[in-house]
C-alpha cells in the first residue's frame, strides 16, 4: 500500500513539474522586449480553453491584472487583446498601416481565402465593390425587399395558438424553421429543389460549426467536418453556376448568383472562386446576425412592455397605410424609426459580435508596445457596448437612446465595424429584421414560458431553446 501511495505521489509530482515546465517554456518562448504584459498559457493551446469557457470574465480578469492592452495565446495564435476604445478605433481605421484582417485558420480554410473578411488591399476593394453592388439601397428596394416580404409573410403564418421555440423558428437546424438561412438562400441563390436545398442546409450548419473550432484536422472534429462541408457546398454552388452560365441568354432570375454570373452585370469580373466565396460569406454573415438579433429582439420586447407597445403602434400605423395584401416597401422601412432603434439596442445589449481579429504585417508600435510581425490583435469591442459614458445605464434596454440625434450613437459605435470594414450588409440585415418584426407584432401576442437560460458567449444562444406561447392578435 505504501509503495502504491508513493507511486501515485511520484506521478502527481512529475505531472506538476511537467505542467510547470510547459507553462514556463511557453512564457519564455514569447518573452520579447516591448511586448505588453500578460500570460501565454500552454504550448499550442495557449489560453483558448479559458477564453472560450469563461468568455467576458476571462477578459475582465486579465484586464484587472494587466490593464486594457495585454498579450495572450488564443485560438491557436499569439495575440494582443485590446479593450481600450480609442486604441480599438485606431486599429479599425488604419488597415493600410501594417494591420490587416487576421481571422483564425479554421475560418480562413472553411470560408475561403477570397472571403471579404480575409482579403485586404486592392482585392478587398473590388470584392467589397462587388458585394456593395448586391446590397445597395437600389437593390434592396427593387430586388431584395420584395423577396424578404414574401418570405416573412409566409414564414410567420399559423403561429397562433401554439407554443414555439423562437430560437428554432429564427435560427436552428430543424427541417422547416431556419428563417435567416432560408431567407438568405432565397436572396442569393433563389428557388432550389427540395433535395438540393436540404443538402445545402445540412452542409451549411456543419460549415458554421467548423469555423468556430480549433484547426485540428482529425476525423470527427468540427474542423474536419467543416472542411468537408465546404467542399460539398462549393460543389453545389459550382453546379448552380454552370447551369446559370449554360442558360445565360434565357436566365431571367434576379438572385445574387445570377447577377454575378452575368458578365455584363459583374463589373468587377470576379472569378468563379471569388463568386463562390462571396456567396458563402453572405450566407454565413446574414445567418448568425439576423437570426440572433431577431430572437433577442423578441426576448427584450417581451421583457419591456412599453417598448413593445410603441413598436406595435408604429407597425400598426404602417399596416393601416396599405391594403392587407400589399407588401412592405422601401418607404415603409423609412417610417420604422423606433424599430431601427430597437434593432440597434438589441445588437448593443446582446453583443452578437464580441470583437474582430487583425494581424500585423510587420513589427508595429501601438500604445507604447511593439507587436511582432504575424501576431493577432483581438479588437475586443464587447466592453464598448457597456461603456457608461457612451450609454448611460448601459445594462438597461433603452431603444430611446438611439433616437437622440445629439448623442450621435449610430455614427460613433463599433457594433457594425469601422472604416473600410464597416459591414456592407448592415442595411439589408436591418430590412430583414424590420420585416420580421412587422409581421410578428401585428399578427401575434406572446408570453415566455419555462424561464429558458441564455448564453452570450462565445455565441448568443438559448441552449434549451427560448419557448413562447403565441396567440393571434384580435
Amino acid at each position: 500500500m505504501a509503495i502504491y501511495l508513493m507511486a501515485v505521489g511520484m506521478i502527481l509530482l512529475c505531472s506538476l513539474c511537467l505542467s510547470f515546465v510547459l507553462l514556463k517554456w511557453n512564457e519564455l518562448k514569447y518573452r520579447k522586449k516591448g511586448l505588453p504584459p500578460g500570460t501565454m498559457g500552454w504550448p499550442v493551446f495557449g489560453e483558448t480553453t479559458e477564453f472560450l469557457r469563461q468568455g467576458p470574465n476571462f477578459m475582465k480578469n486579465q484586464r484587472a491584472r494587466y490593464g486594457s492592452f495585454f498579450k495572450s495565446h488564443i485560438l491557436g495564435c499569439p495575440t494582443v487583446v485590446s479593450m481600450d476604445p480609442e486604441i480599438n478605433r485606431y486599429i479599425l481605421m488604419n488597415e493600410a498601416k501594417g494591420i490587416v484582417p487576421g481571422y483564425p485558420q479554421s475560418m480562413l480554410d472553411i470560408l475561403g481565402r477570397c472571403n471579404i473578411a480575409a482579403v485586404h488591399g486592392s482585392t478587398h476593394r473590388y470584392m467589397r465593390g462587388a458585394l456593395l453592388s448586391l446590397v445597395s439601397p437600389t437593390m434592396i428596394k427593387n430586388q431584395l425587399l420584395p423577396k424578404i416580404d414574401r418570405f416573412m409573410r409566409d414564414h410567420l403564418c399559423n403561429w397562433g395558438g401554439s407554443v414555439i421555440d423562437i430560437q428554432e423558428k429564427t435560427k436552428e437546424a430543424s427541417p422547416d424553421y431556419e428563417m435567416a438561412l432560408l431567407s438568405s438562400l432565397n436572396q442569393t441563390i433563389g428557388f432550389l429543389s427540395g433535395s438540393m436545398r436540404d443538402s445545402l442546409k445540412s452542409e451549411f450548419f456543419k460549415l458554421v460549426l467548423g469555423t468556430l473550432s480549433l484547426p485540428i484536422d482529425l476525423p470527427g472534429t468540427n474542423y474536419k467536418q467543416g472542411l468537408q462541408a465546404r467542399k460539398n457546398v462549393v460543389s453545389i454552388l459550382r453546379k448552380l453556376m454552370n447551369e446559370r452560365k449554360a442558360s445565360i441568354d434565357t436566365d431571367n432570375r434576379n438572385d445574387m448568383l445570377s447577377y454575378l454570373t452575368r458578365s455584363e452585370e459583374n463589373r468587377q469580373k470576379l472569378t468563379d472562386e471569388e463568386i463562390i466565396d462571396l456567396i458563402i460569406t453572405i450566407l454565413y454573415s446574414g445567418y448568425e446576425t439576423v437570426s440572433t438579433t431577431s430572437m433577442m429582439a423578441v426576448k427584450y420586447l417581451h421583457d419591456h412592455p412599453k417598448a413593445l407597445r410603441i413598436l406595435r403602434e408604429e407597425h400598426m400605423e404602417i399596416k393601416g397605410r396599405k391594403r392587407p395584401d400589399d407588401p412592405i416597401e422601401w418607404n415603409h422601412l423609412k417610417l420604422m424609426r423606433f424599430t431601427r432603434a430597437v434593432i440597434y439596442e438589441t445588437s448593443r445589449l446582446a453583443t452578437i459580435v464580441n470583437g474582430v481579429l487583425r494581424k500585423t504585417t510587420h513589427d508595429i508600435e501601438i500604445n507604447g508596445f511593439v507587436i511582432p510581425r504575424g501576431w493577432r490583435i483581438y479588437v475586443y469591442t464587447r466592453e464598448m457596448n457597456y461603456n457608461s459614458y457612451m450609454y448611460p445605464d448601459p445594462l438597461a434596454f433603452n431603444p430611446w437612446r438611439w433616437l437622440d440625434k445629439k448623442a450621435d450613437l449610430a455614427n460613433n459605435n463599433m457594433m457594425f465595424g469601422g472604416g473600410s470594414r464597416l459591414c456592407p450588409g448592415k442595411e439589408l440585415g436591418i430590412a430583414e429584421i424590420s420585416t420580421f418584426l412587422h409581421y410578428f407584432v401585428t399578427r401575434y401576442r406572446w408570453e415566455e414560458i419555462g424561464g429558458d437560460k441564455l448564453m452570450k458567449f462565445p455565441r448568443v444562444e438559448a441552449p434549451h431553446g427560448l419557448h413562447i406561447r403565441v396567440e393571434s392578435s384580435p
